[in-house]
């Protein structure tokens, strides 16, 4: 049996949507999250209608309403975003308790679900301890495995009001469905995947050594590729001219840099010959 590791997620906090919560979530976020079961989560954007990142959820159906796990710091933010966009809806929209955790290994039990965005990241709790003597890590570890896995950390590594959910790979991500009807920001998102392939990407590099500050530029040659976002020692996520990246010999803080592509991204997820952007 393999051993199942636990992580406070104290930097994740919870709204709960009550009411006639399906059709108005559906009409504002990323993803189709009204044909959810009590019980099935989906991950989710609230985007700007330049569709520049909000705020990255993940949506968890309940039966008497929906769980909105959202960053701590910007919960009440997301509660006045949504109350501006309430209107007539019969919605109540209000903090919930309960802590966020997430666990690595075997599924824990019932109560944990799936992570929506990518199998490897494990399982998530809303309000559900870990059983007594359990392996528990910081969050910290987390975000080391996160990084490790090439997923990007929407807290440190995302901008709000400036980021396109695109660069930070939430399309990959199962964070946006690009058949749904119409959503905030959608128009702009649906412009940038059909441009066939996102030339700009958060994607993590390797490096001997502490990690460069944040914004170190990250050069292929004599060329600017891109910038580093957060990190650790040896690796960091920096946000990428994929073009650049791939062709030259990158270098950061005069130290060579590697690309580590993730396995989990989709063919087709990187630019072809020929596709290099103007700068």
């Amino acid at each position: 049996m393999s051993l199942t590791v636990f992580h406070p997620l104290t930097s994740r906090a919870l709204v709960a949507v009550r009411g006639d919560w399906r059709p108005f979530l559906d009409n504002l976020l990323s993803n189709a999250v009204g044909e959810l079961e009590p019980g099935q989560a989906r991950a989710a954007l609230l985007l700007t209608p330049q569709g520049k990142l909000l705020f990255d959820l993940i949506v968890l159906a309940q039966a008497d309403g929906a769980l909105l796990d959202v960053l701590a710091e910007r919960r009440e933010s997301l509660i006045q975003r949504l109350k501006l966009y309430r209107l007539r809806a019969k919605i109540e929209i209000e903090p919930a308790d309960g802590a966020v955790w997430s666990a690595e290994g075997e599924r824990p039990g019932p109560d944990w679900i799936a992570d929506p965005r990518l199998e490897a990241l494990g399982w998530r709790s809303y309000g559900v301890q870990p059983p007594a003597g359990a392996t528990i890590k910081d969050e910290a570890a987390y975000r080391a495995r996160a990084l490790s896995l090439g997923v990007p950390d929407p807290g440190l590594d995302c901008v709000p009001d400036k980021t396109f959910p695109l660069e930070a790979n939430f399309d990959l991500l199962n964070a946006i469905d690009f058949h749904k009807g119409c959503y905030i920001g959608q128009e702009t998102t649906s412009r940038m995947k059909r441009r066939s392939a996102v030339k700009t990407r958060m994607a993590p590099i390797a490096f001997d050594g502490p990690a460069p500050a944040y914004g170190s530029p990250v050069m292929a040659g004599e060329l600017r590729a891109g910038e580093v976002l957060s990190g650790q020692d040896g690796r960091a996520m920096a946000l990428l001219r994929l073009d650049r990246a791939l062709g030259g010999r990158l270098t950061v803080d005069g130290r060579a840099a590697t690309l580590d592509i993730p396995p989990w991204w989709p063919e087709g997820a990187l630019p072809g010959p020929g596709m290099e952007e103007p700068d």
